[in-house]
Order: C-alpha cells, then structure tokens, then sequence
C-alpha cells in the first residue's frame, strides 16, 4: 500500500522546492514571474529569523508536492492565524489523497498552535482546487479583496 508523508522541508530541499515553486508559476500560467533563486529559498526559508516555514510531501519515498505557510495574527481573534502560501502537488499524483493529507497536516500545525483561523488564495479560474477545498470544508471570503503593492510602487511609495 502506497504511503503519503508529510516532512519540514530541510535547507537541502531548497532546490527541489524552487522547483516546485516553477511547477506551480507553470499551472498558473505565470512562469515568468519566478524569480526566487536557490539562495533566497535557503535564505529566507532556513535562517535563524525566517517567517515562513515549507513543508515537503512524499509519495513511497518520492517528493511529490510541498507547501509554504506562515503565521500572522488577527486583531479581532487575538490569536495567530495559519497563512498557506502555496501548496502543490504534482499534476500525476492529485488523486492520490496527498493534498487532502497536506492540507490536514496544516490545519493541525494550527490547531496545535491555538491558531483562530487557517487561510489561503485560489486563483478564481481554478475549480478543480475550488471544489477541492469546498469539500473539506473550507468558504470563500466573497466581502474581502486582496491587495497588493509589489516592485517599483512599493518602492516609490515607501520612498514617499
């Protein structure tokens, strides 16, 4: 019988998970946009002060998908919550259970954590995840639009 493993990725998973990071720009049809090397996931995954922790997803032995998560807090909880920042699995093995057994594994980093919420981003054009995640229960936050400030104008206006 098959065995779907779950592990804290190690700084010598750098280089499998920036791989994983360009397997997802790809499915996401932004593959152009990747420009985190092997130096920043090591860096900024694996120092002493990192904020983001990844997670490593194994099928038999085999690296099949990771996922990237961080804490942040809520004012109105007054408790951490549990931010994915992406999670992938291998186009071959999704029907394999894994991403159910990482997503499980993420919410009970958060529950362990006494965390007050457990949250991420799907893409609106991605049903198969969209599905995914409405069958375990997750909702959409249809009130709430997200923002961003990235590269020259975060730039210019922290500039003033």
């Amino acid at each position: 019988m098959s065995q779907i493993v779950i592990n804290n990725a190690t700084i010598q998973d750098a280089g499998l998970i920036l791989a994983f990071i360009r397997e997802l720009a790809k499915y996401e049809k932004a593959e152009d946009q990747v420009v985190a090397t092997i130096e920043d996931i090591q860096n900024r995954l694996f120092a002493s002060n990192a904020t983001a922790r990844a997670l490593i997803c194994t099928l038999d032995g085999k690296a099949i998908g990771f996922a990237v998560y961080f804490f942040n807090f809520s004012t109105w909880l007054g408790k951490n919550g549990l931010y994915l920042e992406d999670l992938y699995i291998s186009p071959d093995y999704r029907a394999a259970g894994a991403g159910k057994k990482l997503i499980r594994h993420l919410a009970q980093i958060a529950v362990n954590n006494h965390c007050g919420r457990f949250e991420w981003n799907v893409l609106d054009w991605n049903t198969p995840a969209i599905k995914f995640y409405e069958s375990i229960g997750a909702k959409p936050l249809e009130e709430w639009i997200t923002y961003r400030l990235e590269g020259k104008a975060l730039a210019d206006f922290a500039g003033g």
